[in-house]
């Protein structure tokens, strides 16, 4: 699409600003987009699932990451096929729209909303939690709410000036992830490794191929995330193919730091797979663990302070991503047509910001009160998202019938759906019973609302006289 007007134009030192028939600036480039794609998925995302996949894989953590990547490959090209298609701030919304209708595409975006809105909460929350450990004097609720307020400020500021902040802490987690792989390899150099320099490709003690199949089923909800670029397509400065680039670059870069790092971490760690499967309580510490045995705790220090910060930058690309989500419904009147507005300043979607801050506040502080919060949180948001990449595959296939079929607009999507489907026969119970009331109420609003599924004209908006 190309734009319709120019805002700060002649600005001394940069290209002019052009907005698009929506209003939303283009002004992310393509290193922006992969910020944003690294932040939302977090580039340590392993650590804190490291004892948990290591325990089930029978050691070989580093193979399960390989699988993972390999299989979010088929999705992250389906993300890439529909966003040069469909260039749209509504994502898979948009896309589902374009290629199933727009009754599926309500549904799809409705789905997705649901890894969207909690996304912010969990992150916001799992800050807290992190901060309260490192401060004990300050509830987590306070924590919480803090990181709420400044995520809200930064994306109310502008695209830009939250890509910037973000550039700084990717920075400071890459490099605290060099200073992990640089003293681990000091240390095996002088002291050797705990296993097998094969075991976190082979396992300990054999080849467990459905062990690895099973943790390979959950380190996939590590790359989580990084579809979240696709919400940005209508910001772009760039061809309608950056968000594809973009997409596919940043789950090939997490998949090779997760898999150094968790090779690393396997061949340093002095708990045995068999000993993490036989005492679960330590699963959730064993990289941790690791660090102290081998690096010193003073290390595992910096960890735990880069990790408890950096949840805040993923729940600032969360609420950001659903913003534009919930702007694009807005704006074909699938929900409340306020959602659509925009702030004089930066041209953000300030209604839709406002409302996911809103939402994240309430649901975030009152899982601080909970014990179990965190856990009934990670629940409720990855079914929603698994259930909107069925949708996504499957609109490439009806998108591609309309256009010109080839045998990739059927054989990538049905194994991404596939690969799918496998994760979410081994989501937990509670998971898809919060989705599968989800989707009655989206049903439900659907019906309340007749305009929700509204039909789309030409580029995707909403046809006239709708």
């Amino acid at each position: 699409m190309g734009a319709t007007s120019a805002a700060g134009a002649g600005r001394p030192g940069g290209p002019a600003e052009t907005s698009t028939p929506g209003g939303l600036l283009r002004v992310l480039s393509w290193r922006d987009l992969v910020v944003y794609g690294l932040l939302f998925i977090g580039v340590t995302a392993p650590m804190g699932t490291f004892g948990v996949l290591d325990a089930r894989s029978g050691g070989a953590i580093a193979v399960v990451f390989v699988v993972a990547t390999i299989a979010m490959s088929f999705t992250a090209w389906s993300y890439a096929r529909m966003s040069h298609a469909v260039p749209r701030a509504g994502s898979v919304y948009a896309y589902a729209s374009a290629g199933l209708g727009p009754r599926s595409g309500f549904v799809a975006g409705w789905m997705i909303t649901l890894d969207y809105l909690f996304i912010p909460a969990l992150a916001s929350l799992f800050a807290g939690l992190a901060c309260h450990a490192l401060v004990p004097a300050v509830p987590v609720w306070v924590f919480t709410v803090a990181a709420v307020v400044l995520i809200t400020g930064l994306n109310l500021c502008g695209v830009r000036l939250a890509a910037h902040v973000g550039l700084v802490m990717l920075a400071v987690e890459l490099a605290v992830l060099a200073a992990f792989v640089v003293l681990a390899v000091v240390f095996l150099v002088q002291h050797g490794p705990s296993r097998g320099w094969l075991t976190p490709l082979t396992g300990v003690g054999g080849f467990d191929a459905a062990g690895v199949i099973g943790a390979a089923s959950v380190a996939v909800l590590a790359f989580l995330g990084f579809d979240a670029i696709a919400t940005f397509a209508e910001e772009t400065t760039g061809s309608t193919r950056d968000v594809g680039r973009a997409l596919q670059f940043c789950l090939v870069l997490a998949g090779v730091l997760f898999i150094v790092q968790t090779y690393l971490g396997a061949l340093l760690s002095p708990v045995s797979p068999a000993q993490l499967q036989a005492d679960p309580a330590a699963q959730g510490t064993a990289f941790y663990t690791m660090l102290d045995a081998s690096i010193g705790t003073w290390f595992g220090s910096v960890v735990t302070v880069v990790r408890a910060v950096g949840p805040v930058f993923s729940a600032l690309v969360a609420q950001a991503a659903v913003a534009r989500l919930l702007f694009a419904m807005g704006r074909e009147r699938a929900l409340p047509p306020g959602l659509a507005r925009l702030g004089a300043t930066g041209h953000t979607p300030r209604n839709a910001i406002l409302l996911s801050a809103v939402v994240t506040l309430v649901i975030a502080t009152l899982a601080a009160t909970r014990a179990n919060g965190l856990d009934v949180l990670s629940s409720m948001v990855t079914v929603g998202a698994l259930v909107a990449f069925l949708f996504l595959h499957a609109s490439v296939v009806g998108y591609a019938r309309r256009t010109t079929l080839g045998a990739r607009d059927v054989v990538v999507p049905l194994v991404g759906a596939l690969i799918i489907l496998a994760v979410l026969v081994e989501a937990s119970r509670l998971a898809l019973a919060i989705a599968a009331v989800w989707f009655v109420v989206g049903l439900v609003v659907m019906v309340a609302r007749p305009g929700a599924a509204r039909a789309m004209g030409p580029g995707g908006t909403a046809a006239p006289g709708d």
